[in-house]
């Protein structure tokens, strides 16, 4: 929405009561298990508006606390964030070190309030590759994870040092050191078996994939979840912190509409392999 909206006396409380409407009208219907949120522009925000790039990340943390809300009073079990690519690394040190600092803070906001935690009864957890990690910024993640692990509502995947490959790989290199212990014959492993042991695995499948800003690339983020049954992907232009709640309730609305008319044309293998077995 412009911002002069925001001026108008009242506008924040308006805003508030249409999201609860949609969101009791996205639950009259199927939602979402499990969504993943690529959060692309904010360095794209803070250049088209003048600020500083952190400033831009900033809005993005703002944008993201959020969206969580409006998905979760909708009714999603699962969101998954990508935080901070392997690849990211390669940035500038000042970016970095700052991107680690606004973890360390947000996370630390978290920790100290938690009011979206207690409320929808979030448990964080993180994904990716800790070794890489500042040790200041492992124990903020996992004092997170300590202080949220008895809450069984909903839960926040957190993907810190992150790539798909590496989620993979490493899912592979651990399969295959269970066949080394004799824990399981290589004929046993299968692509079921491999989903189960990724990062993921005990979350519902990944229904809904959403970036920001136009750009059409999955940027090795949650690639072999993406590409199970039933997985859409929506790439939208606008920028991660102009990502409004109106436009959150829209796009569960039209996953919704999808999965209740459009699953009936299309409808995925193994349906069509049970409908043929019961009908013989």
């Amino acid at each position: 929405m412009p911002d002069w909206m925001s001026t108008f006396p009242g506008y924040q409380q308006i805003l508030e009561n249409c999201t609860s409407l949609f969101a009791n009208v996205v639950r009259t219907g199927p939602v979402p298990q499990h969504v993943g949120f690529i959060m692309d522009g904010n360095r794209r925000f803070a250049r088209i508006n003048q600020i500083e790039v952190k400033e831009g990340h900033n809005a993005g943390f703002e944008s993201l606390a959020r969206l969580l809300q409006v998905c979760y009073k909708c009714g999603v079990r699962s969101a998954t964030i990508f935080a901070f690519s392997i690849e990211n690394y390669k940035r500038n040190s000042f970016e970095v070190d700052w991107l680690m600092e606004l973890a360390k803070m947000r996370f630390g906001q978290m920790i100290e309030k938690g009011d979206l935690c207690e409320e929808y009864g979030i448990k964080i957890r993180t994904l990716g590759d800790k070794s890489l990690l500042p040790r200041d910024v492992v124990e903020c993640l996992e004092e997170a994870e300590r202080i949220t692990a008895n809450n069984s509502k909903a839960v926040l995947n957190v993907c810190f040092s992150y790539t798909s490959r590496h989620e993979i790989t490493t899912t592979i290199v651990n399969i295959l050191e269970n066949v080394k212990k004799g824990l399981i014959e290589p004929g046993d492993i299968t692509e079921d078996m491999i989903t189960n042991n990724l990062y993921t695995g005990d979350q519902p499948p990944l229904d809904l994939l959403i970036r920001t800003s136009g750009v059409r690339r999955l940027s090795d983020f949650l690639l072999w979840q993406c590409h199970q049954e039933h997985c859409d992907i929506e790439i939208i232009d606008t920028l991660w912190p102009e990502f409004g709640t109106m436009q959150m309730c829209l796009l569960l609305l039209k996953w919704s509409f999808n999965r209740t008319y459009g699953r009936k044309k299309h409808k995925s293998k193994k349906e069509t392999k049970k409908e043929k077995e019961k009908s013989t």
